[in-house]
């Protein structure tokens, strides 16, 4: 994407775009997919659910049946929309645009952890997510564009976006069972990382993910990030990290 943003064009202070984007990338579960009409060439927009790999590039699950299947079959050029919602203008609210390209995951070890990350994020798509047609495709990250409404835009290269996970091995390996544990032994710690780590109302909030910067929760159709006080990249890291996390944060609400 062509930088259209004078490079020095004054920026609010409190505009952070590389972090409001990746904060978009990791929360936002339903997205409008942009592909070229196999037919005619036109741009053809549709709604699909979206996860985040571990260096957070965007996952959607979609099925063979699908017009915008064998568009990306064609070619695999698209972008997705990623918008946040709520009162007021809609206009007003951050909203990211990343572009790149879809591959098929056909590696059944890469596959299964995404799928494994996609129905965490995404528990009814549990339903399907073994049937034959469907299949897991990732974007390679090109570009993208944030808008945070009014005066806060900026262009991005995908490598601002993207984080490196080539050192997290130890996390990757280890982060659904940590997951895992962590909603089934320790309800009462992730609801406090909710409510006061990310500022949320309580609800039945379970964690769906972690990744090197931080971990991700949900709520029925809510969705909250916390990030990490520093980088975590193993298990044992992972673990010691999050002990710390809720005593803090117990220390706070106190």
């Amino acid at each position: 994407m062509p930088g259209n943003i004078p490079e020095n064009a004054p920026q609010p202070a409190d505009f952070k775009p590389v972090e409001w984007a990746r904060d978009l990338l990791r929360s936002v579960r339903t997205a409008a997919l942009g592909t070229l009409d196999r037919n005619t060439g036109h741009p053809v927009t549709t709604l699909v659910t979206v996860a985040t790999d571990f260096d957070g590039a965007p996952l959607i699950m979609i099925s063979n049946l699908s017009s915008h299947t064998a568009n990306l079959k064609a070619d695999p050029r698209a972008s997705l929309l990623l918008a946040r919602t709520g009162k007021g203008d809609p206009l007003a609210h951050p909203r990211l645009t990343v572009l790149g390209r879809f591959d098929r995951i056909e590696d059944e070890a890469l596959r299964a952890r995404a799928k494994a990350r996609f129905v965490a994020r995404n528990p009814k798509s549990a339903l399907y997510a073994d049937f034959p047609d469907f299949s897991l495709w990732r974007l390679d990250v090109a570009a993208g564009h944030l808008n945070g409404g009014f005066a806060r835009a900026a262009d991005l290269p995908g490598r601002d976006l993207i984080i490196d996970v080539g050192d997290a091995e130890g996390l990757i390996a280890s982060e659904a069972g940590a997951i895992a544990h962590m909603n089934e032994d320790h309800a009462d710690a992730v609801s406090v990382y909710a409510t006061v780590l990310a500022g949320e109302q309580p609800g039945p909030w379970r964690m769906t993910g972690a990744d090197p910067e931080g971990f991700d929760l949900a709520a029925n159709d809510r969705t909250a990030r916390v990030l990490f006080p520093h980088r975590v990249t193993s298990g044992e890291s992972l673990h010691k990290t999050l002990v710390q996390m809720v005593r803090e944060a117990r220390g706070r609400a106190g």
